[in-house]
Parts: structure tokens; sequence; C-alpha cells
């Protein structure tokens, strides 16, 4: 199929690669000049695991290209994907969905003949009516355009595996046409025995903030028993092993931490809680709110453990380490970061702070200028009296502790992330402290 994708940012860029490497032949649009040129040349503006391969290889095959010009996507595709920004909006609650109807606008009075639009785009329940509504009222083509909500599900640091082999596939159509594009766009995923849910569109728009809310209640769970733990003297470690061999609950999202972020969870969290409260699903959205008020509470979670450890060493003047920029290993995407709220958190208490990050620090810099960055990892311990884990990149699992415990001071290590193995590094002469688990 000759398809679009409009919005070139976390969700078009693979989704655009992806379909490509699907076999169809696809433009991309974006606003920014300087992003198309960059996607053009085939080099990749944000970090994730093989999209870079998969873009130069399809730029450079002619099957993908990007534009600027929203004119030449309608005359070329029969099928346009929306993966258009919905950040939160100014109330702190609900989704910004002025791109998707600012992309639906710019869109529609150039559609002449039959097409399909396909939102990806994360969005409030009911958008999709309002969409096609708006759609068919200012295209040409009027009601020979269907409108099609169909949620991405996409990890950041793994987008592309998930949209080339995603665990299922939800369509939220309202035509026989509508679903008809959507099985033949999709048709080499639905071949290989991936689950298609096709669905109301109002269904396919709740399904998407169910599951990452439900996602951000698992987190939020696990990390107030950590605190349990952490004031009983328990091993979180060792509960979440308990749990997760139970098939009803599995140990899928439950390590211990210093909380989500993204550009997914925060907002539509907030977004889902928001929806609740407006369908009058009170109880649901009491529930949905104590979940993000454990999340808002970790980095003074965090903050109290590291106060703790350093006991009378106090933290104003001290030189702190933290490793990890990026909200979460595999992305260089620092929006709402964790770890970098906690290093402001350490830096507001006193302390120097330098970061290091396998892939976030040009990011993180542009961001959070006022801190030292280095990608060097054993560098980024001279001097250091302390050392932070706040993202769980392999890197750090994978060091050698031997090699590294006599760059800092005193080899005093806070795992906010739960992920070494401390027994390894203690062995070696580290002190390693973890959330939730016995300090030694």
């Amino acid at each position: 199929m000759r398809i679009s994708v409009i919005g070139c940012g976390h969700l078009g860029i693979p989704h655009a690669a992806a379909m490509a490497e699907l076999g169809h032949e696809v433009i991309g649009v974006d606003v920014d000049q300087a992003k198309v040129d960059q996607l053009n040349a085939g080099h990749c503006p944000i970090f994730e695991i093989g999209l870079p391969e998969l873009l130069a290889q399809h730029t450079a095959s002619g099957r993908l290209r990007f534009t600027t010009s929203i004119r030449e996507a309608a005359d070329f595709a029969e099928l346009h994907f929306i993966g258009v920004g919905t950040p939160i909006d100014a109330d702190g609650r609900s989704y910004n969905t002025g791109q998707v109807f600012g992309a639906i606008r710019q869109l529609a009075p150039h559609l002449d003949r039959p097409c399909t639009i396909v939102g990806k785009s994360t969005v409030t329940v009911g958008t999709t009516r309002q969409v096609t509504e708006l759609a068919q009222r200012l295209a040409p083509a009027g009601e020979r355009v269907d409108v099609v909500w169909n949620p991405e599900f996409l990890r950041e640091g793994l987008a592309v595996e998930d949209t080339l082999r995603p665990d299922r596939l939800i369509a939220g159509v309202t035509t026989p046409e509508g679903e008809k594009a959507i099985r033949a766009v999709y048709a080499p995923i639905l071949d290989a025995g991936i689950p298609l849910f096709v669905t109301d569109p109002q269904t396919a728009e709740l399904a998407k903030g169910a599951a990452n809310t439900f996602l951000g209640l698992k987190i939020s769970y696990i990390n107030a028993v950590a605190d349990m733990c952490q004031a009983a003297g328990g091993d979180i470690a060792e509960i979440v092993e308990i749990l997760g061999i139970d098939p009803r609950i599995g140990s899928g999202g439950m390590r211990p931490g210093i909380g989500y972020g993204g550009g997914c969870l925060p907002k539509d969290i907030r977004a889902f809680t928001a929806s609740a409260r407006q369908l009058g699903a009170d109880r649901a959205a009491t529930l949905l709110r104590a979940a993000e008020e454990i999340n808002e509470s970790r980095t003074d979670v965090a903050l109290a453990l590291i106060t703790r450890v350093l006991g009378d060493y106090p933290l104003e003047g001290a030189r702190v380490t933290v490793w990890g920029a990026a909200f979460k290993p595999g992305t260089n995407d620092v929006r709402e970061s964790p770890a970098l709220g906690l290093a402001q958190a350490l830096q507001q208490a006193g302390a120097t702070v330098t970061i290091h990050d396998p892939q976030a620090v040009a990011t993180a810099l542009i961001r959070n200028p006022e801190f030292d960055y280095t990608d060097d990892l054993p560098a980024s311990l001279d001097g250091a009296d302390l050392v932070v884990l706040a993202t769980e990149w392999p890197e750090y699992g994978e060091a050698n502790p031997q090699a590294l415990v006599d760059r800092p001071a005193n080899a005093l290590l806070v795992d906010c992330r739960t992920t070494l193995d401390p027994t390894r590094w203690r062995a070696v002469g580290w002190t390693v402290h973890q959330l939730g688990r016995p300090g030694k």
C-alpha cells in the first residue's frame, strides 16, 4: 500500500520505518524542515534499538521518504496514519489534542478520493467521533473518508520490535471499509498470528488508557510495598519473586524504583484518571489518583534513603554521580525522567551532581544544562562521594565492579532501580543499598 505517517517523533519515525519494512511505500510528514532533511539523509534524530539501521535501509531504497508537504502526502497515499503528539493539557489532567485536529484540518481538504485515516495518537474517549465529523465535513470525498482508531502500545527503546511484532493490534472501526484497510496494512503481522481486536472506537480509545494505567498501578503498588519493606527490614526482591510466580499476577512491571516517567505513562494515567471523573466513576478515579501520588513521592523516598545511607556525612557539598538520565533504558527520551528529577532534588539539597548515561547525555543537556555530564562510565566516578543508579541501563549491571571500585572515594552506591546483583558488587568492596532491600 501507499501510506503516509503524519507526525515524525518518537511514535511516527519508528512507525514509518516499520511500515516500509513491511513492504509499503511510505511518506512521512513533519513541520520541521531540518528534521525532514535529516531523516531523508537516513539519519535518525532519536535513539531506538534497530531504528537507525532500518531508517537508513529504507530511505536508501526509496521505499521511505519524508516531506513537510501534507498535500504531497494526500496525493500520494491511500491510508494516512496520524502519529502527532498529544501532550498533557494546561489543566495537567487531560490530553491536548490540538495537533490531532490540526493535522486533520490540514489533511482533509486535500482528500478527494476514498481513503482511510488511522489514528495512532493516544486520545480521550470520544475523539474518533469528533475527528470523523471534522474530516468528512472538510474532505471533498466526504463520507468516503473512513476514520479508524488504532492505538499504539509501544515500549520506548523497543518501538521497532513492538511495531513489527506486537502483542496485539486494536482497531476501533465504524465501517467494513475501515476494517478492510486495517487488515490490508497489517497483513504481514496478522499472517504471523498476531491477534487483531476489532472494536468500536470508544473501546479502542479506552483500551490504551486502561493498559498504561494498569502498568502504572503495578509500578506504584510494588513501590508502596517496597516502602513497607524498607520500614520493616524486609526484602522486596523476594516478595516480587513470590508474587510473580502467581499466574494471575506475574512479575512484569514489578521492579521497585523511583517511578515511571517518559512521554506516555504519566500523561496517560493523568488523562485516564480525568476521564474516570468525567464519566462519573469517582471510585475508579480515587484509586488511579492514589497510584499517581505514590509515583510522585518516589523522589522523596529515594532522597530519604540516600540521606540515611550517608549518615553523618551531609548531602550539602557532596559530589554525587547519577547513573542514568533517560526515563528508561533503550531510549534517549528524558521527558519526565525520574532520574533527572532525583538529580534535581540532590542538587537542591546542596550536592554537586555529575550524570552519566549511555545514550541520553545530549538530550538531557538540552533540558537540564545545570548538571555536569559524561558518557565515560569510569570517568563518571572520579572524585565521587556517592553513586546513585537512577536508570536501569544494562551497561550498569554488566559493568565490572572490581575495575570501578577504586574510582569513588568510598565505593558507596545507592541502587534506586533494584537492578544490580548486590552480592557481586559487595564482594569487591562496594557498599550497596537498594530501595526496599536490607542494606549492607
